[in-house]
């Protein structure tokens, strides 16, 4: 049965899409069954995955407005499996208004799909709407990247709003799987400040990796790869693993 987490934050830019596809990779190079859910209408962890956006099809748009079978939707790559998206699922939100249960669409869709991985991860897009209401009643869990620079926790108590009050109402098992500190450089007194204040804010939720910033990492999206296949011996790649090694540990 899979572990389902949504990676989540409402900021953009923090690393959730870089970590949602290594994170993916990571596990599945140490021989887990991972599946990657694309739940962002920019669709840049699909093709970050090595897949066409514009050619998936069915996707995840078809799954949750159209009925499709979330089964025949899953890509297979090499660097685990994807649930892809692309940019029809700007419109899902409005479409989903009229649906009975509209909070619980992407639940249904990805339970049919629990028993096959050991993990799912579903990349949220940077907002609080209805699509990211239905990726955290779909999650068990969630992993909050934040970044370490000035505004890091800006915007975070929205969040955690967000989710208390889907855990009241919608999904009562929602808990926190971690806090990962992204695009930490050791050498600036703010990204150990950050770091510092993360940790305050979330006592024993913050994970021991940190995510360094690292111009590879931001590079390996236009070659349509995880960083452990475009860099592996990069400290991108290091990282990544060292977090999946945490996570299986933990």
């Amino acid at each position: 049965m899979a572990k389902i987490i949504a990676v989540v934050n409402q900021k953009g830019g923090v690393g959730k899409t870089t970590t949602t596809v290594n994170i993916t990779a990571a596990l599945h190079s140490l021989g887990r069954q991972v599946l990657l859910c694309d739940f962002d209408p920019q669709a840049n962890a699909t093709s970050g995955m090595g897949v066409d956006k514009n050619a998936a099809s069915p996707n995840v748009y078809d799954v949750l407005v159209s009925g499709a079978d979330p089964a025949r939707a899953v890509v297979s790559t090499k660097f685990g499996d994807v649930l892809p998206s692309n940019k029809a699922l700007a419109g899902a939100g409005i479409e989903m208004i009229g649906i009975d249960n509209r909070e619980m669409l992407l639940k249904n869709a990805l339970d049919s799909l629990t028993e096959k991985y050991d993990y799912i991860f579903i990349d949220c897009p940077p907002s609080l709407e209805l699509l990211t209401v239905n990726a955290l009643c779909a999650a068990g869990s969630l992993l909050v990247p934040v970044q370490c620079e000035y505004y890091a926790l800006e915007g975070l108590s929205d969040l955690l709003a967000t989710v208390r009050l889907v855990k009241r109402r919608l999904n009562p098992g929602l808990s926190m799987e971690g806090v990962l500190l992204t695009m930490f450089d050791s050498r600036t007194n703010l990204s150990l400040q950050v770091a510092e204040e993360v940790k305050r804010h979330f006592p024993g939720q913050v994970y021991a990796t940190v995510i360094p910033r690292n111009v590879r990492l931001s590079e390996a999206p236009s070659h349509g790869k995880p960083i452990s296949a475009y860099d592996p011996y990069s400290r991108g790649a290091e990282a990544y693993k060292l977090l999946a090694e945490e996570m299986i540990a933990r």
